[in-house]
């Protein structure tokens, strides 16, 4: 059976009868197979799209079984989900295109050299203890109790640093604005 070539003519499905009930998923898979596999083909263009598709598909109606099959129209359910799933897809593709072909801009190199250049700069007119708090606060992100863990003082002594370095920092700024 391993060996034998996978067939795309639809079997003989047995029909149910509206009056015995709904239909089991079994049945629904047997029947649609072929006929939406045939569609997805078409509308895809590549056969193993469509089969992943479809198998997607399916596993949705599968997980939805409870609620689908007393539906009036599970295949119309079926059809639904894969179309809606084919249209994700195309979505997707069309986003990971635009970002891989959206220019990024250039990185200026020397704007950076200056910008970290006038951070230094700035941060040297600090006491040392200042600099100390104001980057493990502000730049580094470190909590005061953490910080004041690190440079061996109480947490109330690192934001009363911290304070005055941004403060000093500000009038620095205002100075050289004017």
């Amino acid at each position: 059976m391993m060996n034998e070539p996978m067939r795309l003519v639809s079997q003989p499905v047995p029909q149910v009868d509206p009056s015995e009930g709904t239909q089991s998923f079994e049945d629904l898979v047997a029947a649609e197979h072929s006929g939406l596999f045939g569609a997805l083909c078409m509308i895809t263009g590549d056969r193993l799209e469509a089969e992943d598709i479809m198998q997607d598909a399916f596993l949705k109606l599968w997980e939805r079984w409870d609620r689908v099959k007393d539906m009036d129209d599970p295949t119309g359910y079926l059809y639904r989900a894969a179309l809606n799933l084919h249209r994700k897809r195309v979505r997707r593709a069309g986003v990971a295109i635009r970002r891989a072909l959206r220019p990024t801009p250039a990185r200026d190199e020397l704007l950076d050299v200056e910008e970290r250049d006038a951070v230094l700069r700035a941060l040297a007119s600090l006491t040392p203890r200042q600099r100390v708090s104001v980057v493990l606060v502000d730049l580094l992100d470190y909590p005061s109790e953490d910080a004041a863990r690190l440079m061996g003082i109480k947490s109330a002594t690192v934001r009363v640093l911290a304070s005055q370095g941004r403060a000093t920092l500000r009038r620095d700024a205002g100075e050289r604005d004017e």
